[in-house]
C-alpha cells in the first residue's frame, strides 16, 4: 500500500533522477556541443523532467491537504521541486518532522470543504484518482509545450 511517506519518497527521488538526466542532457547541448542528438535528449529529458516535477508538485498538494500542513509548508515542498535536487532533503526533513503520518488521513475521516474533499476522493480511490491526475498533468504539460520555455514568456 502507498502509504504518504512511501509515495512523497517515490516522486521526490524521481524528480532529482529527471534534474540528473536534464542537466546531463543540457551540458551534452551547450558544454560539450554534441549538436542534434543533445537536441533530442534535452527535449526528452525537458519533457521527462516537467511531467515528473508536476507530479510532484500535485502529490505535495495532496500529502500537505491529507496531513493538514499550513500554506507556509505546501509552497516551501513546492518550491524545493524548483530547485535542483532538493526534493530529497525536503522529503528527509518532512519524514524527520512528522509531517508524512503513517497513514492517510482522510481515509477514515470526511474532508471538511472542497480541497479536502477532493483530496478524501484521491486517497480512497487511488486508482481513478491516479488516472484523473495523469490526464490533467498531461494537460497541464501539454499546454506548457505550447507556451515554450519558460524564460520566453515574458520575453
Amino acid at each position: 500500500m502507498w502509504n504518504p511517506p512511501r509515495l512523497y519518497r517515490l516522486v521526490a527521488i524521481a524528480e532529482v533522477i529527471t534534474w540528473t538526466l536534464l542537466i546531463a542532457a543540457m551540458i551534452g547541448k551547450y558544454l560539450l556541443r554534441l549538436g542534434e542528438t543533445a537536441d533530442a535528449a534535452v527535449r526528452v529529458a525537458g519533457g521527462l523532467h516537467g511531467f515528473v516535477f508536476l507530479a510532484y508538485c500535485v502529490t505535495t498538494v495532496l500529502i500537505g491537504v491529507d496531513q493538514r500542513w499550513g500554506l507556509g509548508r505546501v509552497l516551501m515542498g513546492l518550491g524545493s521541486a524548483v530547485v535542483p535536487y532538493l526534493t530529497v532533503p525536503f522529503e528527509r526533513w518532512a519524514e524527520k518532522q512528522q509531517m508524512l503520518g503513517d497513514t492517510w488521513r482522510l481515509r477514515q475521516e470526511d474532508g471538511r470543504g472542497l480541497i479536502e474533499s477532493l483530496a478524501a476522493f484521491a486517497v480512497r480511490r487511488p486508482i481513478p484518482a491516479a488516472l484523473i491526475a495523469v490526464v490533467v498533468v498531461t494537460i497541464v504539460f501539454v499546454l506548457l509545450l505550447q507556451a515554450g520555455p519558460p524564460w520566453e514568456w515574458f520575453a
